[in-house]
């Protein structure tokens, strides 16, 4: 991706600490909406840190898993942390899939179609590679509707100390998050029975550095645009955070968590 969109998806430990953690308690719930049998053969597009491809293992007994991503410190990183036997990560291109045709039962993507550049093409790959009856699945966060909350505060106080910034943040980049439009790319994929939920959650901080440190470290959008700041400008905005974010009693910060989930059926 363009770097003046401040998107840095290459160093798998400083995704971790951002969004790593938060996708790890996506995942299982979004499998079990999925409800697949065991033993089955999966491919997750965009596999990242390998957060829904270890669900999958936990989860579902699958035969195999295969999990592709553009990002070789993402690879790299998922084979670090899921060392199994049973599943394989390769760098590959989610509009290209360098699988055969009807060759995986599950077809699944998590956190990363808003990213991709063509995303009927990955999708139309997606269907490709899936058996006839399997099923093709993904999730985003439901950026329109403010559902990732620790990005919707961060925008907040970023555009407010700085306009400019709203042309960077996820809600105005990924206006099709939602359930209608993304269902309507299921559908112009080729895919049959669509259907989506809403998958919620809770990111909660120990305190106000455990919040803010992700933004720090570059690799995202919004860390990418705190990155990109001047010291002063960063010291300003991490204040008004600080001012702003809501804490308990034990000086925890709760914020709601929402994405959205689509499965179909490969023809």
């Amino acid at each position: 991706m363009s770097e003046t969109q401040h998107d840095a998806w290459q160093a798998g430990d400083r995704y971790e600490v951002y969004m790593g953690r938060w996708s790890r308690q996506i995942a299982p719930r979004f499998l079990d909406w999925l409800g697949a049998a065991e033993g089955l053969d999966w491919l997750d597009v965009g596999c990242g840190t390998a957060a829904l491809s270890a669900a999958i293992l936990a989860k579902c007994n699958p035969a195999d898993v295969i999990g592709i991503d553009a990002s070789e410190g993402f690879v790299a990183a998922a084979r670090d942390v899921l060392p199994e036997p049973r599943v394989s990560f390769q760098v590959g291109d989610a509009a290209a899939l360098p699988l055969a045709d009807a060759s995986r039962d599950m077809v699944v993507s998590g956190l990363v179609l808003n990213f991709v550049p063509d995303r009927p093409k990955a999708l139309a790959e997606m269907r490709r590679v899936a058996r006839p009856g399997g099923s093709v699945a993904f999730y985003v966060w439901d950026y329109p509707g403010g559902g990732m909350g620790l990005m919707r505060a961060f925008w907040e106080a970023a555009i407010a100390l700085d306009p400019a910034a709203s042309e960077f943040s996820e809600d105005r980049r990924f206006p099709f998050c939602t359930p209608d439009a993304l269902m309507e790319l299921a559908r112009a994929a080729g895919l049959s029975a669509v259907d989506s939920t809403a998958i919620e959650a809770e990111t909660v901080f120990r305190d106000f550095e455990d919040y803010w440190r992700p933004f720090t470290l570059g690799t995202g959008p919004a860390p990418g645009y705190c990155a990109s700041l001047a010291p002063d400008a960063r010291d300003r905005l991490r204040q008004k955070l600080s001012d702003s974010l809501p804490r308990d009693a034990d000086r925890a910060i709760a914020l709601p968590a929402r994405a959205w989930a689509i499965r179909g059926i490969s023809a």
